[in-house]
């Protein structure tokens, strides 16, 4: 959810951005979760007859009406698709778990960036034992709600490194973060087909060599370097997302 608390309900095609379960049809209306009724009614001060957009990840984004008649639950009717579905492309982000806050922060940015999942990776310097999807995925709709993307993030179960790479998909390139010497990014990306990618991000300490022979034995593997400084996990991550959606175009 977006926007300041000054900020104009009323104007056309509303300021607030929600992104909701249900199917958008025109005139049907269906109740909001009890998260945004509070967020409309407490932080927003909206009223009713106010617009505000609504998106799904299935069928566009529509302007819809708000009513609050009624103490339980707001209600909205959608009127109009204002924007047709468009995907974010094919991007996974597979990244080791760090701490809450920056993870927070990469989620909300991968979001950003345009990768389409998120999948928290456990390696063996790994030091965060426990992931909160579900924190994950209100993050990451919290973000596709204030960038203007059309849909969300699947964020998945973390799994284990060995795991990920066995069930590596032929058809997918696994850009490798590689602490240990490679070519930069764009000159290792140049003339490669970046339609189906995933990004691969160590931990803190980062990975170990073992792991490091297990990743570039996969035969879809790209190892690149981010350049010579000493990056935090969560800033290699996005780093590489923004290098490789620049080279995508």
């Amino acid at each position: 959810m977006r926007v300041s608390d000054e900020a104009d309900l009323t104007e056309p095609g509303g300021k607030v951005r929600l992104f909701v379960e249900l199917p958008l049809e025109a005139a049907v209306s269906f109740a909001l979760n009890e998260g945004q009724d509070h967020y409309l009614r407490h932080v927003m001060r909206a009223a009713s007859g106010d617009a505000v957009q609504l998106f799904n990840g299935r069928d566009g984004e529509w302007r819809a009406t708000l009513d609050l008649s009624s103490k339980r639950r707001a209600m909205v009717t959608p009127q109009r698709r204002t924007r047709a579905q468009a995907g974010s492309g094919d991007l996974w982000l597979c990244f080791a778990p760090i701490k809450k806050a920056p993870a927070d922060n990469v989620a909300q940015k991968a979001t950003e960036l345009g990768a389409t999942e998120l999948r928290p990776t456990i390696t063996r310097r790994t030091i965060v034992s426990r992931v909160n999807v579900g924190r994950m995925h209100a993050n990451a709709v919290e973000a596709a709600e204030q960038s203007d993307r059309l849909d969300v993030p699947v964020c998945h179960e973390p799994q284990s490194l060995a795991a990920l790479l066995a069930g590596w998909p032929e058809d997918r390139l696994l850009i490798y973060c590689d602490e240990g010497g490679a070519a930069a990014m764009l000159q290792a990306l140049a003339g490669r087909e970046l339609t189906r990618a995933a990004v691969l991000s160590g931990p803190e300490g980062g990975f170990t060599p073992d792991e490091r022979e297990a990743i570039r034995a996969v035969p879809q593997c790209v190892p690149v370097s981010l350049g010579a400084r000493i990056l935090r996990a969560d800033t290699a991550a996005l780093a590489a997302l923004a290098v490789l959606q620049a080279a995508r175009g």
